[in-house]
């Protein structure tokens, strides 16, 4: 008997390069899936844009309250409110960094190189300076708070002020970790 007249039945198997190609069209197709899901956060972005609008609008209902009553009030209502504006002010800078911040770094680049008003921190923003942004920004946020308690001190319940306290020491903690991790970090990644 012959090889060609062999009992056995000869498959022809793909040849690997074959094999090798559709597994990496595969590959590549899944891969652009995967990269394209970062588009799902879009619409979240879109969403703090529009709680930033609705935060505009409460610090614009609290500016007009001041000035109608502007007469009647006491100083230290009067410094509550001016408080309570910049505690408005803050929480709208965290978003604007989060949306401007997190897009940037999450979903697509922003074409900004020659924009006049483009913001400085923007040309290093990574998930690591958004988190440290983020944590001066709520320290800032907690800070007010604390003013605020300590301003009105006599109609603060002193249990809330500890708690007050304790979450803006929480805050301040976390935030000197999360630079002192990304010092390390950054270190690391220059050696």
């Amino acid at each position: 008997m012959s090889d060609s007249q062999s009992p056995h039945t000869h498959v022809s198997l793909p040849s690997p390069k074959k094999y090798h190609s559709a597994s990496n069209q595969v590959e590549a197709f899944f891969e652009n899936i995967v990269f394209a899901s970062r588009w799902i956060q879009a619409p979240l972005y879109a969403g703090l844009i529009v709680a930033e609008l609705l935060y505009a609008y409460k610090f614009l209902v609290e500016l007009w309250e001041m000035v109608v009553h502007i007469n009647k009030m006491e100083e230290t209502v009067f410094m509550l409110g001016v408080l309570g504006l910049i505690d408005v002010t803050m929480v709208a800078n965290l978003l604007t960094m989060v949306v401007i911040g997190g897009y940037a770094t999450f979903v697509s680049k922003l074409d900004l190189e020659h924009h006049p008003d483009r913001p400085d921190w923007l040309t290093h923003v990574d998930p690591g300076t958004i988190k440290i942004k983020l944590a001066a920004s709520l320290i800032g946020i907690s800070s007010i708070h604390l003013l605020k308690g300590f301003v009105d001190v006599a109609n603060e319940d002193p249990e809330h002020l500890k708690w007050k306290i304790f979450i803006h020491m929480t805050f301040l903690a976390s935030a000197i970790l999360l630079a002192w991790t990304d010092k390390i970090m950054q270190k690391d990644k220059k050696h």
